[in-house]
């Protein structure tokens, strides 16, 4: 029962932001608890990390995409072509006011200095930041992902066939950062987010996440694109989709297999008409 009451949420939120009704401040909170109920899911049966490694330099691996921002008491997983550009301009921006003030400010004792990356700190910070900072995790139907990069010139040449082969032949230990499991790059059973914020929705989701940790005020907000570049890439996945095999398609199921499990990406061509339909 619980399944479904989830499902019908996710489909009234996608005609809602398909119309462009309004959304709200509810529906979001909800929308983000049904995620963190399923990534808590997948985590309880197939978790790897659930606690950062005692040793500093392997620390360092495991949390290596994670960007720090001392002065907005931010962390979040960078990922490319998951709307972060967006972000970044909206947190540059924030970062050169003044008036910026937290609802929950860090102890005046912690002093973290001006490392980017929270893998450039010690075992003792890292767990400081982790506990104290909002931490969020943008996410992205693995498709999509793939396509993005294809368009992006990472293909080197290739069809996207050949591209896909190129991805399922060096496999995921190999991957790089554009196409990588979100699993393995985020660690979200070892991180846990405060917010799991979907391409596709940024501009309603992101103005949601930054007035509730205390950051927006009134500034203005960047132009998010991520919904009309979302149902271009709806109808973009068919085409080259329709170009891989079906043991591609198998694959690539295979490939993400921990990204489907943990978060729900809605009309997603792979995970709908391949992978659940080949476990079936």
């Amino acid at each position: 029962m619980g399944t479904k009451v989830s499902l019908l949420c996710w489909l009234g939120y996608d005609l809602m932001v398909e119309k462009d009704l309004p959304v709200t401040f509810d529906t979001l909170l909800h929308i983000q608890q049904l995620r963190k109920k399923t990534l808590r899911s997948f985590c309880g049966q197939n978790a790897k990390i659930t606690a950062l490694p005692r040793n500093d330099q392997e620390a360092s691996q495991v949390v290596s995409s994670i960007i720090v921002n001392n002065k907005l008491q931010l962390l979040y997983c960078k990922i490319p072509a998951t709307g972060m550009e967006g972000l970044e301009q909206l947190l540059e921006m924030l970062e050169e006011k003044e008036d910026v003030t937290l609802q929950l400010p860090v102890s005046s004792h912690q002093q973290f200095g001006t490392q980017k990356m929270l893998s450039q700190y010690n075992l003792t910070s890292m767990e400081a930041l982790l506990q104290s900072y909002t931490k969020v995790i943008f996410i992205r139907e693995p498709f999509h992902r793939l396509i993005s990069a294809y368009m992006h010139g990472m293909a080197d040449g290739l069809s996207f066939k050949e591209f896909i082969q190129y991805i399922l032949y060096r496999g995921s230990r190999n991957a790089s950062p554009e196409w990588k499991p979100l699993v393995s790059l985020c660690r979200p059973c070892l991180i846990h987010y405060d917010y799991i914020i979907m391409f596709g929705f940024l501009g309603r989701e992101v103005p949601h996440m930054m007035q509730r940790a205390g950051l927006l005020g009134n500034s203005q907000l960047p132009e998010f694109i991520d919904s009309k570049i979302f149902w271009t890439y709806g109808w973009l996945q068919e085409q080259m989709f329709s170009e891989l095999s079906l043991a591609q398609k198998k694959q690539l199921c295979q490939f993400f297999r921990f990204d489907f499990a943990a978060f729900h990406f809605p009309n997603s061509l792979l995970w709908d008409h391949t992978c659940i339909a080949g476990s079936t």
